[in-house]
């Protein structure tokens, strides 16, 4: 009975120690079969991108990343799709949000297999992670990329700093191209315009000044030494007309010229003939401003005048009186000056980048500040061939009628020009970025994918800007939302454009 016992206590401990071993056995088969946690993500089912002869493949486990341990994996090979050892730094960074600080999460990658590294992540919270990896090699230098990376959303977007490839892409070796998910796009207002050759016209705008016709502008002035008798013209703005006595005028010498002529004259009618001194007398008083009507007055008077009528040379406005009632004079003063108002001058001054495009004949408006919604046209009539050297401004000479008298001179106005420039090619304004000398555009390439480019511009005419260099027909440029990429991609690529 004791052996019977004891034989079934060793059978069923040989029972139980081949059980062990079965599962022990077979949990160790099938151990050796369960992938690392970094095998998770296969080789094909990594994102790939190039950059600079280098093929980057990048994965996370798992593909939608959560808050606490994710791993990252990232493949580094050469254009032969040969391993490449490299050192890389990863992390994740939240940025800082009102009085929270940012939060960075290191990735400690290790090379488990040639070329191929993994590493854990830890997300201690909900959000965004931008992610960015510094690829170090010494023969393609440092290489930095960036990836859109948040809890609960699937996979990783690349940003900046590589190129994404796949079957329907392109491949390119540009790693100033940068990628926007639709989402960000669309967060980000991202609007796009083509670049095409457009009929631009300049409009140029000037600051004028009515000015009196110096064509219609006459000074009265005497060729003797004088007094003034009765002044007619005595206010300044009288109204006067042509042939209208002005003043009278006392002179010795108008009076010796008349009483010599009146000599001269009984002489040759004593003589029956016409003599040179009397030619000669005659043209004296014509010189002196006396009119023939007055000339022959005085061969039938007999006696000299004292007082001698002056004239209106044309018909105007009084705009300047140096006279008075019984004030001397001398030869050559200016005594009054009229001016005919009936057509004015508008001078006004263009800058000097915009004086080449301003040719004689051009039409033009100009407006009236107390007068809005007037417009006047005109005709540019003249450009004065020399810059004003305090403001670097060159002057133009408009003409325009004025039966009215609306416009008066010393009045400002304001002068509009348009130029047209012809056919060029050009991009909307509002699609250069302005950084110091240089500016930049975004070329939309497709797929998300974003180019900062350095372009030359020319001029810029009604809301487009001409471009001389860096972008051709039919090329598609972002024009809204611009800023907000640059900002977004922390100028990381292209940073020597800007």
């Amino acid at each position: 009975m004791k052996h019977s016992k004891k034989l079934l206590w060793l059978i069923g401990i040989s029972v139980l120690a081949i059980l062990t071993g079965g599962a022990y056995f077979l949990l160790s088969e099938s151990g050796t079969n369960v992938p690392p946690e970094s095998s998770a993500v296969a080789r094909d089912n990594l994102s790939r991108y190039q950059v600079n002869g280098l093929k980057i493949g990048l994965g996370i486990n798992p593909s939608i990343p959560r808050v606490g341990i994710n791993e990252l994996i990232i493949e580094v090979r050469d254009s032969r799709d040969n391993p490449v050892p490299v050192a890389i730094n990863a992390y994740a960074e939240m940025p800082a949000m009102g009085a929270m600080p940012a939060m960075r999460a290191p990735v400690d990658l290790k090379e488990r297999v040639p070329g191929r590294y993994t590493g854990a992540m830890n997300l201690s919270m909900r959000g965004e992670w931008p992610l960015t990896v510094v690829i170090k090699d010494p023969q393609h230098n440092e290489k930095r990329l960036q990836f859109d990376l948040a809890t609960d959303r699937k996979d990783l977007a690349i940003v900046a700093g590589a190129t994404p490839v796949d079957g329907a892409t392109k491949t390119t070796d540009d790693a100033n191209v940068i990628t926007i998910d639709n989402r960000r796009r669309q967060m980000i207002g991202v609007e796009t315009d083509e670049v095409t050759h457009r009929d631009l016209i300049k409009s140029i705008r000037a600051v004028g000044e009515v000015m009196f016709d110096e064509q219609l502008l006459s000074h009265v002035t005497l060729k003797f030494d004088g007094y003034i008798g009765d002044l007619k013209a005595n206010y300044v703005g009288a109204k006067v007309t042509k042939n209208q006595i002005l003043f009278t005028v006392y002179s010795p010498e108008l009076l010796a010229a008349q009483q010599e002529y009146l000599e001269t004259l009984k002489r040759r009618q004593k003589n029956g003939s016409e003599d040179g001194l009397l030619r000669a007398a005659r043209q004296r008083l014509a010189l002196w401003d006396m009119s023939p009507k007055e000339i022959k007055a005085l061969e039938q008077r007999g006696s000299p005048q004292d007082y001698v009528a002056i004239y209106a040379p044309r018909s105007g406005t009084l705009i300047e009186r140096n006279i008075a009632d019984g004030s001397a004079v001398r030869k050559e003063q200016t005594l009054l000056k009229i001016a005919d108002l009936s057509r004015v001058w508008i001078e006004a001054e263009v800058f000097e980048a915009d004086l080449e495009l301003v040719q004689v004949g051009m039409a033009a408006t100009f407006t009236l500040p107390y007068l809005p919604g007037r417009t006047y046209p005109v005709i540019v009539e003249y450009v004065y061939p020399y810059l004003q050297s305090d403001s670097r401004t060159g002057r133009i000479r408009l003409s325009l009628e004025n039966p009215d008298g609306a416009l008066k001179p010393d009045m400002y106005a304001e002068v509009l020009l348009e130029a047209r420039l012809g056919q060029r090619l050009s991009v909307p304004e509002e699609a250069i970025i302005v950084a110091g000398d240089s500016r930049v555009v975004f070329i939309d390439l497709g797929q998300g994918r974003l180019k900062p480019v350095r372009i030359k511009t020319g001029r810029t005419a009604d809301g487009f800007v001409e471009v001389l260099d860096g972008l051709s027909a039919g090329d598609i440029v972002v024009t809204s939302g611009n800023f907000l990429i640059a900002a977004e991609t922390r100028l990381k690529t292209g940073i020597e454009q800007w």
